[in-house]
């Protein structure tokens, strides 16, 4: 889609932040511009009118057979590796945009097999340069943006971040699962934390546990993922919600079974 009005060099030029940061924005646009915007070109419609499945990071993976996802295309998110002490998902990509995840994962991603997709101002000067780390620029209006070699927006939650990807991609398709949308929390959205005692609300206790974590901007991402619907739907592709006992309520729901059983293949 076309970027939205005052939008430039993904800029939001009707905030009122200092003429310094608007500088230092838009140097980091041109820079990722001159970089690393047009790697991302090779994924444009790779996996044109096939399906995937959009892995969260909830409690209700705890419950679930995960290893049937390796014959299918995977999206993992932020820290799913700490899940391949029970299995190995064999992750197609992996994608991270917070800036406090990829301070604590660097290591965990540059040791990645499968594509890895980064915020680039979150990743700059954190994780090394890599033929598998690309770069995304996330910094721009809220809106679901259909070319991701263009600013893109983080929209609150990394999972619309992968809807955009996959988007680009060429998916049909999109299947959510841990994606359980509910937080034990107490405080300002965004708000940074650290977390105390085991983390309750991913599907490891130790995946923010001692660290420090923004506190989620629940209603905010619903914002998103009827933005992410919508364009889904008016390009004639679908998102299903598979997430076992989850509590998001804007896409159809189906089983994991029955997901398992529709979806194609890789």
């Amino acid at each position: 889609m076309a970027r939205p009005q005052g939008a430039l060099f993904g800029l939001n030029l009707l905030e009122k932040n200092g003429f310094g940061k608007k500088w230092e924005e838009a140097r980091d646009y041109l820079t990722w511009r001159r970089k690393y915007a047009k790697r991302l070109l090779q994924f444009k419609d790779k996996h044109k009118g096939e399906d995937c499945f959009i892995i969260g990071n909830g409690p209700s993976l705890k419950n679930m057979d995960l290893a049937p996802l390796r014959n299918y295309h995977t999206f993992g998110q932020n820290k799913i590796f700490l899940i391949f002490e029970k299995v190995d998902l064999h992750l197609s990509y992996l994608v991270s945009v917070n800036q406090l995840v990829i301070e604590q994962s660097a290591r965990e991603f540059e040791a990645m097999k499968c594509p890895v997709f980064l915020s680039y101002t979150a990743a700059k000067g954190v994780v090394a340069e890599a033929p598998h780390i690309h770069r995304l620029h996330t910094l721009n209006l809220w809106s679901f943006y259909e070319d991701i070699a263009q600013p893109i927006c983080e929209g609150n939650t990394v999972t619309f971040v992968s809807l955009q990807i996959a988007f680009y991609m060429g998916f049909r398709r999109v299947f959510l699962i841990g994606v359980d949308h509910s937080f034990k929390q107490a405080g300002q959205s965004h708000e940074v934390q650290t977390y105390k005692g085991d983390d309750e609300n991913h599907f490891h206790p130790d995946y923010f546990k001692g660290q420090q974590w923004q506190l989620a901007d629940v209603y905010g991402s619903e914002v998103s993922y009827h933005l992410a619907n919508y364009f889904y739907q008016k390009d004639g592709r679908q998102i299903l919600d598979a997430t076992a006992g989850g509590k998001l309520e804007v896409f159809p729901k189906v089983s994991f079974d029955e997901a398992l059983r529709i979806a194609i293949p890789k």
